[in-house]
């Protein structure tokens, strides 16, 4: 089967690829929060991706890796466009054997790589989201640099264009702040916004796009209430502990459902970076 493409957030997401945690690793260098447990998080994996088939996803479940306590987090290492995949380079040491492994299983998907990046780039792939088809948001940040950035310009023109927009430092180098983490498309006129951390510039070029802006409930920040995964336009999937935002999202006639995330929300990861989509349409 070869069926792949993405060029948008909120389109129907057909195809998708999880991995599920392994029980070796050292979760604790990998910033994992702690006490964590294991087996529970296997568990609440496997349900995530349970309620990702029943929501009608044609799911791709990878094989578990040990001693890479982020490849769950499939989002990140690779990113799939209109005519193959990028694979990246990290800037997080312990995750740089996941982008030659997730290449290796997208290209036996039948999925093509049409580059990779190369010397001094490195980009993480929750820096990168689609603003609409034919541009992609890429957040400069201290895991996606200016030379990831233009590597990737070159990649996907012409047919594709990028804004990239600079991140605040918040809490530093060794935290983990993408620029989804401060935003979250819903539909097309529709997204989820933690304005206190995210650029300007991009809150501009949402409202251009005719994107009404939902701002993220303060309390809901550290549970990754923000980090929305979008199945199909209005129709979203997030972590446990975020009633808030569920409510808010309710009230604008988006179905949200939820999954149980004590013990994977302590890997900093919500919905959207648990899932690598090959396909939406």
């Amino acid at each position: 089967m070869t069926d792949f493409g993405v060029r948008s957030m909120t389109a129907d997401m057909t195809r998708v690829a999880v991995r599920p945690p392994s029980l070796r690793g050292d979760y604790r260098v990998a910033h994992w929060g702690a006490p964590l447990d294991l087996p529970r998080l296997v568990e609440q994996h496997a349900a995530f991706t349970e309620l990702l088939e029943l929501l009608g996803c044609d799911v791709v479940v990878l094989d578990p890796v040990d001693d890479m306590p982020d490849a769950i987090f499939t989002y990140d290492p690779c990113f799939v466009v209109g005519d193959g995949f990028i694979e990246f380079q990290g800037a997080k040491r312990v995750r740089a054997g996941e982008p030659p492994l997730l290449s290796a299983e997208l290209a036996n998907l039948g999925i093509p790589r049409i580059g990779r990046l190369s010397g001094d780039a490195t980009a993480d792939g929750g820096d990168i989201f689609w603003l609409d088809e034919s541009t992609l948001a890429v957040g400069r940040s201290y895991r996606t640099n200016d030379a990831a950035i233009e590597q990737i310009r070159e990649m996907v023109a012409p047919d594709v264009t990028i804004e990239a927009f600079d991140l605040p430092h918040d809490e530093g180098p060794e935290f983990c702040l993408h620029l989804m983490s401060v935003v979250s498309p819903i539909r097309d006129d529709l997204a989820v916004v933690y304005e206190r951390l995210a650029p300007v510039r991009l809150l501009q070029a949402l409202r251009a796009r005719g994107v009404e802006l939902l701002s993220l409930p303060e309390e809901d920040y550290a549970t990754l209430g923000c980090n929305v995964l979008t199945i199909r336009p209005g129709v979203t999937v997030i972590a446990s502990c975020n009633e808030a935002t569920v409510e808010l999202l309710g009230n604008h006639g988006v179905e949200v459902h939820v999954y149980e995330a004590s013990e994977i929300t302590k890997g900093e990861g919500g919905p959207t970076c648990l899932t690598r989509p090959i396909s939406r349409l």
